[in-house]
């Protein structure tokens, strides 16, 4: 389908074509884990407690808890932002309720959103290193997000968390996930649960490859520490520093080198991974250095005989990134496959600007030629979760 756009952006009453949200969020709701998994794994299984501050959630029987707080400010004041004392009674129910969500699409003109978790947005592992409380939790909430999905007009897009515990696992839950209508599946790990691939995984990839199901590596999750503990001592200007650099790249470029240099996309060619909410800005510099890395150390370090193509190369045919507000990857655009570009609002956590989410279109689309904004907020999205939903009609 070709571009229904022509000119250069000036002002939000130019673009004439749906728009997709390629990386919103639920919070997953209080009763998600303690209603679905097994009778004997609840007392272990995330359950919500409400303490004087506000709502809390604790993961393994309290062995790690996380605070209702950032990840639910959509339609606050940034006056009202903190990192705690939120509570699921006051927050928009559209976090946890797709009628409510759908509501505020449309307040918002968003047409269709790809849906992260957030209570367990760093990965499997955040519920337990346990295999049997792990699978039990994943499959819980890969099921409830299906059905979440499911009476949506194809408007809500279900992407499946897969496990940590070993690449068997990951592929029969990827393979769930398919069977069930998720659209793509969450890894913050390799399938076999380490950060070095291993024969095993072949599996998991193969089948991925087969179905066309794009595997997105959420910011701050594909890392073998789990951010939150880098986190946890920080005051605030130590808060500032570390968002900062998340939303420039920090948190993103090891794993696209990492996945560059695996070798996992020369045996697997059609493999397409997504780098979600990294922004794009960064992505120029590492191209040019991962090209010059691999020209010069490529005969001592054995990359000569693993890679056939070139990583930036690599990169531009596999790999995929969304952003929020990146006018300085805009910029830069030539140096990006436009192809391979998303737009998102990060719904209904820190970032984003609900109800006004698209007005950032104006200050970050300026002076862009309309058949490549419609790329990013539309068509990109559509043609690598082959969305079908009906064009909405223009939006002021």
């Amino acid at each position: 389908m070709g571009s229904t756009m022509t000119g250069t952006f000036r002002q939000l009453s130019d673009i004439h074509c749906p728009v997709i949200d390629a990386d919103a969020h639920v919070n997953e709701p209080p009763d998600l884990w303690q209603s679905r998994v097994p009778h004997h794994l609840r007392e272990r299984a995330p359950k919500l407690i409400h303490a004087d501050f506000g709502d809390v959630w604790s993961f393994d029987g309290g062995k790690r808890t996380w605070n209702l707080g950032l990840t639910a400010t959509a339609g606050l004041d940034y006056t009202q932002y903190a990192p705690k004392g939120a509570r699921y009674a006051e927050i928009r129910p559209a976090s946890f309720d797709p009628k409510a969500r759908l509501v505020e699409m449309d307040i918002d003109g968003i047409d269709a959103q790809v849906l992260y978790p957030s209570v367990t947005l760093t990965g499997a592992k955040s519920y337990s290193g346990d295999r049997e409380l792990q699978l039990a939790c994943v499959r819980a909430y890969n099921d409830w997000m299906a059905e979440f999905c499911t009476d949506s007009g194809g408007r809500l897009v279900a992407q499946a968390v897969m496990p940590t515990t070993n690449a068997a696992d990951a592929a029969a839950e990827l393979r769930h996930a398919i069977d069930t209508g998720h659209r793509g599946a969450i890894i913050s790990a390799f399938p076999n649960g380490g950060f070095a691939l291993d024969p095993t995984d072949d599996e998991f990839f193969g089948l991925a490859q087969e179905a066309a199901i794009p595997l997105a590596v959420h910011t701050g999750s594909f890392l073998p520490n789990n951010p939150e503990g880098m986190w946890a001592d920080l005051d605030g200007m130590g808060v500032l520093a570390m968002g900062s650099t998340a939303k420039a790249g920090v948190q993103s470029m090891p794993v696209a080198a990492l996945l560059v240099f695996s070798g996992v996309l020369e045996r697997f060619p059609g493999l397409r991974f997504v780098l979600v909410e990294s922004n794009i800005g960064w992505i120029p510099t590492l191209l040019e250095q991962m090209d010059d890395s691999f020209l010069r150390f490529r005969f001592y370090t054995g990359a000569v005989d693993k890679m056939r193509r070139m990583p930036s190369e690599v990169f531009r045919t596999s790999i995929w990134a969304t952003f929020v507000n990146d006018r300085s990857g805009i910029e830069q655009r030539e140096r990006l496959n436009l192809d391979h570009v998303c737009w998102s609002t990060d719904y209904p956590h820190s970032i984003c600007e609900w109800p006004n989410s698209r007005r950032v279109f104006e200050s970050v689309f300026q002076g862009v030629a309309l058949d490549d904004v419609e790329k990013m907020v539309w068509s990109n999205a559509r043609d690598l979760y082959s969305i079908e939903i009906p064009a909405r009609g223009v939006r002021r």
